[in-house]
């Protein structure tokens, strides 16, 4: 197994959305021991990208993570990338907003991505702390953001087979894409349950009922590629959010929503990257022990160490 990092002049920054509170995980998932070494799932993913190219992470997390994280990590990060942390905060708001006394939860994956305004400045990928992404992915995403196109709103999205990323113990969210014949994003809607039936996939709609999918369908993951350009246009499409929806406490601000938005309004351009990679990820409880198995056989098959950072 190679250790030597691919060197790039171009700086490239991984922002890691670390601060959900795992409801239907029962715990804080984003930092439970997968590892032979007690590695996260976020280590294999650092891990990747650094071996990718990125050279820089920032990850977005609640304020109380922070120390563990440090503790975590240690200096092991730091010896190979630079490391930043923002805190994701409810009150963190544009001017002429407050937070509702019924607010409890995170505003959702674009307010976590806009908290990291102002710790970046230049071409980053996004990904969930809790997802497990697979190798590819982050050199396809690596080898777009160097040659990104000059236009200040071109990004991309890696795209999964939908059936390639659900969990057999629940419903999951995902984007659910349209690409049009020069791989560019048409459409992506959010369903935020779609589950695996004996059938196949389906997901619930608004009004309760139950849609069916092939699982062909490409699929989000919140593996995005994006540039500095992002953050007036998160700033803009909050306020409007908020203008319309702060008062209901369970709704959520999402990236895909507002890639969605800005193709609407022809304000950007998205390059959808497909990938055979196969997710696994620590939605549930249950899911944990298919993430440990498929750790172990991936350093059985030399892909990692037993010592990811040893």
């Amino acid at each position: 197994m190679g250790t030597e990092r691919i060197d790039r002049n171009t700086s490239l920054t991984l922002l890691v959305l670390a601060a959900g509170m795992g409801s239907r995980y029962g715990g804080i998932k984003q930092m439970d021991p997968v590892g032979q070494a007690g590695e996260f799932v976020l280590d294999y993913s650092v891990y990747d990208a650094w071996r990718a190219g990125f050279n820089r992470v920032v990850f977005v997390i609640r304020e109380e993570l922070e120390a563990p994280l440090r503790e975590h990590f240690g200096d092991r990060l730091e010896q190979r990338l630079e490391v930043a942390y923002v805190n994701q905060r409810l009150e963190d708001l544009p001017p002429g907003f407050d937070v509702p006394p019924e607010r409890a939860k995170p505003w959702g994956t674009g307010h976590a991505v806009w908290s990291a305004r102002e710790a970046i400045d230049g071409p980053f990928g996004v990904i969930n702390a809790d997802d497990f992404y697979g190798p590819g992915a982050y050199r396809l995403l690596a080898d777009f953001l160097r040659s990104a196109p000059s236009d200040a709103n071109g990004y991309c999205m890696v795209a999964y087979r939908l059936a390639n990323t659900l969990s057999p113990h629940g419903s999951v969210a995902r984007g659910i894409c349209t690409v049009d014949e020069n791989n560019l994003l048409r459409r992506v809607v959010e369903r935020t349950a779609i589950e695996l039936t004996p059938a196949g996939p389906r997901f619930q709609q608004a009004d309760g009922s139950w849609g069916t999918l092939t699982g062909e369908e490409p699929a989000s993951l919140n593996l995005w590629g994006f540039n500095a350009s992002i953050f007036a246009e998160l700033a803009r499409l909050f306020k409007l959010f908020l203008t319309r929806s702060a008062a209901d406490p369970k709704a959520e601000f999402f990236i895909p929503t507002v890639v969605d938005t800005l193709i609407k309004e022809q304000r950007c351009r998205t390059t959808v990257l497909q990938t055979d990679e196969h997710w696994f990820g620590m939605t549930y409880q249950q899911d944990r022990q298919r993430v440990v198995e498929e750790i172990r056989a991936r350093i059985e098959a030399g892909i990692y160490g037993p010592d990811l950072w040893g």
